[in-house]
């Protein structure tokens, strides 16, 4: 079991900021295929409120459908904050046990009003 999927083993229960929270940075939420999309959606609207931003990582199919849904579902929790996103999706390499694999990062940030 590699580092990032011992960390996305927390995604079955409630997952907090730091359990959210990657070790590549202070924003960076990393998500499975196994995520529940309601507890990153959690995740990712705590980590809006505090720092107005963040960035939402998935490597393979699953993990970019789970973070997408993820997204959508946070937006809808920001709502109620009067805080709309966006997110401008890009792909870079990251290194999983001494490997190189390509992740799929969303850009979150506040809509400008």
């Amino acid at each position: 079991m590699s580092e990032y999927d011992s960390h996305m083993s927390l995604s079955d229960s409630y997952m907090d900021d730091r359990d959210a929270i990657g070790e590549d940075g202070p924003d960076i939420i990393k998500v499975s295929a196994r995520s529940r999309s309601t507890a990153v959606a959690g995740a990712i609207a705590g980590v809006m409120r505090q720092h107005h931003g963040a960035e939402v990582q998935a490597i393979g199919a699953g993990a970019v459908n789970q973070a997408v849904k993820a997204l959508a579902i946070a937006r809808g929790y920001l709502e109620r904050d009067e805080m709309d996103i966006v997110t401008t999706p890009y792909f870079t390499e990251v290194d999983i046990d001494g490997q190189e694999r390509t992740a799929v990062r969303f850009r979150v940030e506040t809509r400008p009003e």
